[in-house]
């Protein structure tokens, strides 16, 4: 008969395999941030130096080498007018995150100062503003873009102001709620009694509270503003088609896809991938380490 006072331990293989289990996923959640760092890092590297050291002709062709496959003088192939698309994507890269770094920056300066406006001042200009943001978050964003983008001269000014002008609304939203949250603050209240400003209650109380949500949302914001501007050079409403862009790499690409010719689009497909996954991870590391509740769950 089993004694009802000593009960037995638990099973030990059982509380060997939770703990290995949750090692494990602690260690890939530790190493994910790293790989996406060191990822970023060299195609950042890639994409800055090595137009540097081998400048690119954007209107040369070569015809002897035309749709060349993967090799040791062509790592990622030539397309169909004999140009290496390794070197070209990464020229495309450099364009993509400074249309990514630009746009995010303006579209985070546009909400923000929004946000600011509607969570500040409240009443009749905080409920005018939201009605405003649901209203344009009601829209898609490429189809707005697109009209933006075609209303004006197509090019990289164009697109900078596309992103900037429709990838606004999550930042006016974070920001909004945040000084909305921190209005009713206790050492909000006690800055007030003290005899503090409205200027320096903000600069002092509000912006150290809310400046680490800003800097997340623009990072976060960053690959939106790359797919956004790679789907607009793909409808041929971004850089002119002889320069590079990843966008226009791979509208091209398709025509040689019926050839057999796949690494035409594959290659700067796969840098945008890696390159904009890598940014979404390290910026999801960072927003963990904001959230306590989620650092908990992970146990870091």
């Amino acid at each position: 008969m089993a004694d009802l006072r000593n009960p037995a331990p638990p099973h030990t293989a059982g509380s060997a395999e939770v703990r290995s289990g949750h090692t494990w996923r602690r260690t890939l959640a530790c190493a994910r941030p790293g790989v996406a760092a060191v990822v970023l890092g060299v195609a950042v590297g890639a994409a800055l130096l090595v137009p540097l050291v081998v400048p690119l002709d954007q209107s040369a062709v070569a015809l002897d080498r035309v749709a060349l496959p993967p090799s040791a003088a062509h790592p990622g192939g030539t397309d169909d007018l004999g140009r290496d698309v390794l070197h070209r994507s990464l020229y495309g890269l450099r364009v993509s995150l400074l249309v990514g770094l630009v746009a995010a920056a303006a579209a985070t300066l546009v909400g923000g100062v929004v946000g600011a406006l509607a969570g500040l001042l409240g009443g009749w200009v905080d409920r005018t503003l939201m009605r405003v943001v649901d209203t344009i978050a009601a829209l898609p964003h490429l189809l707005l873009g697109i009209f933006i983008v075609a209303m004006l001269r197509p090019g990289l000014g164009a697109v900078i102001l596309s992103i900037g002008l429709t990838h606004w609304l999550s930042t006016a939203r974070i920001v909004r709620s945040e000084l909305l949250s921190l209005r009713t603050r206790p050492f909000i209240d006690a800055a007030v009694a003290g005899g503090a400003g409205r200027t320096r209650i903000l600069t002092r109380h509000l912006l150290p509270h809310v400046l680490p949500k800003i800097a997340l949302a623009t990072t976060l914001m960053i690959p939106h503003a790359v797919w956004h501007e790679t789907s607009l050079s793909f409808l041929g409403l971004g850089l002119p088609p002889h320069l590079a862009s990843l966008g226009n790499m791979i509208n091209d690409g398709q025509r040689s896809l019926l050839t057999g010719a796949w690494w035409a689009s594959i290659v700067p497909g796969a840098v945008i991938v890696v390159v904009t996954l890598a940014i979404a991870a390290l910026a999801a590391r960072w927003r963990d380490r904001l959230d306590p509740r989620v650092r908990a769950e992970l146990d870091l």
